[in-house]
């Protein structure tokens, strides 16, 4: 195939600290091969602090603007022959290009609640756009190809008949981070690195921890609401859960490197970087027994029925009795997820979804 002009929508990018579509936007673009020309699309140009650098860009509206259905008048006027986008949304109305979009989960089909973060009029907008599978299919089919980031989802979005368009597995990857020391500390603690939404069910994991004994301590990293600190701390001992409350990444990865395991209780994700992330230190995991935590962690991991605290306790447990093993197991399981092998899975999407356009 001739060399491509690409466009990649980094709209969705964070100012200033990754959530899960930004942390894989910038992965893929930081790996994209050299064999095409690619423009970054951003629509504020302090999400380029998070991009390489040297690669062209130009500033196009928000997503969330009124006039997203509409946003191809000002992408046809770039020239470009594709454009890869890190979620579905991307209007595809009127475009003269090839158009890659990207679902990454089904969570909130059956976990209704939107992201706190959202505005009320998103917020409700969010809810009526998962009371039916119409709109997804319409958005989808409304591209030349579709990527998602695991086994799991493309088995559910074939279930659900979502789309007649092509499906590629771009897997959600981890930043390399240099292992644990083979003789470093290993404390009685446990890491949990994600929201507290209702789904993500970390009051399980509080609820373990008496069972495992009074010197375990549960680390949540995230950044935590004051209703959910006091909740979750009148569940546990007094100094059982420590909230470090937005955790910078090296603090993040100095309690990974020194913790028994990461954890998590969820009902539902999409991927799990989290995962991909301990285990790449050599830190294995407990969690949820549930299809995507399978696809991730293999016989690496520790699984549990996530509504019973003491089968939490019982996983960490089998997870002590085999640790080196299950560190050991659990570098090389991470090794398969490579944002290098991402980003090569998202370009042959956008080539062979200009072939289709062009056939």
């Amino acid at each position: 195939m001739s060399r491509l002009r690409i466009g990649i929508d980094c709209r969705y990018v964070r100012i200033g600290r990754h959530d899960g579509i930004s942390r894989f936007t910038a992965g893929v673009v930081a790996h994209l091969p050299d064999r095409h020309d690619y423009t970054l699309l951003v629509s504020d140009e302090r999400q380029l602090a998070s991009l390489p650098e040297g690669l062209p860009w130009v500033r196009i509206p928000a997503p969330t603007d009124a006039g997203e259905p509409f946003v191809a008048r000002h992408v046809n006027r770039l020239g470009l022959d594709a454009v890869f986008s890190p979620m579905q949304t991307m209007g595809s109305r009127g475009r003269r290009y090839a158009l890659v979009l990207t679902l990454h989960d089904l969570i909130y089909y059956r976990n209704r609640t939107p992201p706190r973060e959202f505005s009320w009029p998103i917020r409700l907008g969010w809810r009526a756009f998962h009371l039916s599978w119409a709109p997804q299919r319409l958005l989808l089919n409304g591209a030349d190809g579709v990527v998602t980031v695991s086994e799991t989802t493309a088995g559910l979005i074939a279930a659900h008949h979502l789309t007649k368009r092509p499906v590629t597995v771009a897997h959600n990857a981890a930043d390399p981070a240099p292992r644990r020391a083979s003789d470093g500390e290993r404390t009685k603690t446990l890491v949990y690195m994600g929201s507290f939404m209702p789904y993500k069910n970390v009051e399980t994991l509080v609820a373990a921890l008496p069972l495992l004994g009074a010197d375990w301590t549960l680390h949540c990293m995230s950044s935590v609401s004051a209703a959910d600190r006091a909740r979750l701390s009148g569940l546990a001992g007094e100094g059982a859960v420590v909230f470090h409350d937005g955790a910078s990444d090296a603090e993040y990865l100095d309690t990974l490197r020194s913790a028994t395991a990461l954890v998590t209780a969820s009902y539902d994700e999409g991927f799990g970087i989290p995962l991909v992330e301990a285990m790449g230190v050599g830190t294995p995991v407990a969690v949820s027994d549930i299809p995507i935590f399978r696809e991730i962690g293999g016989d690496a991991a520790e699984y549990f029925d996530p509504a019973s605290p003491s089968a939490v306790a019982a996983a960490v447990r089998r997870l002590e009795a085999r640790w080196d093993a299950a560190s050991e197991a659990s570098v090389v399981r991470a090794a398969r997820f490579r944002w290098v092998d991402s980003a090569e899975q998202v370009v042959r999407a956008v080539e062979r979804a200009v072939e289709a356009r062009r056939g």
